[in-house]
C-alpha cells in the first residue's frame, strides 16, 4: 500500500495516556504508529522508505505532515530517522521519547514457542533468530528492528506480537501434513499460519459488534487482500487456517497460486524449469494476476471483466470459488456458525466480490442482503439478512491497534 493510500486517525492525547509505539520493520521499510492507551486511539503514523538508499520519511499526525529525503543505509539509521520525526520540534507528535511506555513489534513467525505476544527478552531474540529459517525474508528485518528499537530506546519495555501465535492452538489433526513423520520431527515442517494478528482483531471486533461472547461463538474470518487466508475460529480459539507452512498455501491470492497439485512442480522442473523460476512463479506471478493476465487489483479485474474479458472473469471467479469451498469445509468442522466475518482490502472494499463468495452459500445459512452488502461496505457493518442463521459482517482490522493492546497489556503492570 502506498503512503498516499493511507487513512490516518489523529488526536491528541491526554497527558495520563500511556503512549504505545507500534513498529513493522520490512527489509526496505520501517512503518510506525503511535496509540494513546487506554482510549485506542492513533495519535500518528509514518513510515521510512528504501532503507539501503535514498531515503524517504514520511509522516502525518494532528501536528502536521512531515517529509524528509536523505540517505538512509540501513535500519539503525532508520530507526534514528524515526525517533527524529516522532519528536520533531514543528512536525513531530511525541513530546519526549521519555512519553513512550513501550514499543510492540510484529513479528512473523514464532515457530512452535510462542501461543501469545510476550514481553522481548534475549531467549525471544534467540527463539526470533532460530526461526529465520522458517521466514528468511521477514524475521531477519523483525529482529534487526527489535534490537535497534531496543537501542535508540534503552530501558522502554519492547513486545513481541508475533503473525503465527493465534494458531498455535491448532491441534495435530489440522496442523499436520500426510508427509513422512520425521520432516516435521526433524524440519519442523507442519502448518503454521498466518495473518493471526489480524484475525484474532477482526473476530474479537465481530464479537463486540453483535454483542456475543466469545466463549459461544464459532467465527470464520475472511482476510482477503493481495495476500489472503481464512481462520475457523471456536469459542475465540484458532482451530484451523489456511496458510500453512509458508504463506503460499490456501487461497488464491493477489500473484500467489494457493493450493495446487505439488506434482506440477516436478512436471515442470522436468521440462527445464528451475527451482528458483518455479518459486518466483507461484509467489509472484499466479494468482489474480497470472491466471488474469491483467493485474493483481481486484479493480482492474472487474472492469476487464465489465468489458467482456474472459480471463479476468476466470480469474475472479476462480477466487471466489476457492472461498466457498474453505467456507464450507470450516463450517463442516466447526459444525456451528455464528459470525462470517469479511476483512482486508479485497474483504472490505471488494463489494462485489463478497457477493461472489456468498452466492450458493444459502444452503449452510450464509444469507447475504445485498442491499446493505452495497450500504455497509467499506465501513464496518452487518450485511446478512435478518433471517440469516449466520451473521455475515464486514470489519476493517487493524493490526497495529492490536499489537498496541497487546503490548499495552503486557507493559502496564510494569509500571
Amino acid at each position: 500500500m502506498r503512503y498516499s493510500q493511507y487513512i490516518v486517525l489523529v488526536v491528541r492525547h491526554r497527558a495520563e495516556s500511556d503512549l504505545i509505539l507500534v513498529i513493522n520493520c520490512g527489509s526496505s521499510s520501517l512503518k510506525y504508529e503511535v496509540y494513546a492507551m487506554p482510549e485506542r486511539t492513533s495519535v500518528g503514523r509514518g513510515q521510512v522508505e528504501r532503507i539501503g538508499a535514498g531515503g524517504v520519511i514520511l509522516q502525518e499526525s494532528v501536528s502536521g505532515q512531515y517529509r524528509r529525503e536523505r540517505p538512509v543505509p540501513d535500519h539503525e539509521a532508520a530507526v534514528r530517522a524515526m525517533v527524529e520525526a516522532l519528536v520533531d520540534e514543528k512536525d513531530g507528535f511525541v513530546d519526549s521519547l521519555e512519553a513512550i511506555t513501550g514499543v510492540g513489534h510484529r513479528v512473523v513467525h514464532g515457530g512452535e514457542r510462542y501461543a501469545q505476544s510476550v514481553i522481548i527478552d534475549d531467549s525471544v531474540l534467540q527463539a526470533i533468530e532460530e526461526n529465520i529459517e522458517l521466514a528468511p525474508l521477514h524475521n531477519p528485518a523483525n529482529l534487526t528492528g527489535i534490537r535497534e528499537a531496543m537501542r535508540a530506546l534503552p530501558g522502554v519495555p519492547q513486545v513481541a506480537v508475533f503473525d503465527t501465535a493465534f494458531h498455535q492452538t491448532l491441534t495435530p489433526a489440522a496442523y499436520l501434513y500426510g508427509l513422512p513423520r520425521e520432516l516435521y520431527e526433524k524440519h519442523r515442517i507442519r502448518r503454521y499460519g498466518f495473518h493471526g494478528t489480524s484475525h484474532r482483531y477482526v473476530a474479537n471486533e465481530a464479537v463486540r459488534f453483535m454483542k456475543r461472547s466469545p466463549e459461544n461463538t464459532n467465527v470464520i474470518s475472511c482476510h482477503l487482500g493481495n495476500g489472503a487466508s481464512i481462520t475457523a475460529i471456536r469459542n475465540g480459539v484458532s482451530v484451523d487456517t489456511s496458510m500453512g507452512f509458508t504463506p503460499l498455501e490456501g487461497l488464491m491470492m493477489g500473484t500467489r497460486s494457493g493450493d495446487i497439485d505439488p506434482a506440477i512442480i516436478f512436471y515442470l522442473l522436468e521440462r527445464g524449469y528451475t527451482a528458483g523460476q518455479l518459486n518466483d512463479m507461484l509467489n509472484r506471478q499466479s494468482g489474480l494476476l497470472g491466471l488474469s493476465g491483467v493485474s493483481n487489483d481486484l479493480r482492474d479485474l472487474e472492469e476487464a471483466a465489465e468489458r467482456g474479458d474472459r480471463n479476468a472473469l476466470d480469474a475472479l471467479e476462480v477466487y471466489a470459488y476457492r472461498i466457498r469451498k474453505y467456507i464450507g469445509g470450516y463450517a463442516a468442522n466447526l459444525v456451528k456458525v455464528d459470525i462470517l466475518v469479511f476483512t482486508g482490502g479485497i474483504g472490505q472494499h471488494g463489494t462485489r466480490m463478497r457477493e461472489r463468495i456468498c452466492n450458493r452459500l444459502e444452503n449452510i445459512g450464509i444469507v447475504m442482503d445485498y442491499r446493505k452488502n452495497l450500504e455497509n461496505g467499506p465501513r464496518r457493518g452487518l450485511i446478512s439478512r435478518d433471517y440469516s442463521p449466520v451473521d455475515i459482517v464486514v470489519i476493517p482490522t487493524n493490526e497495529e491497534l492490536q499489537i498496541a493492546i497487546d503490548s499495552h497489556r503486557l507493559v502496564k503492570p510494569a509500571q
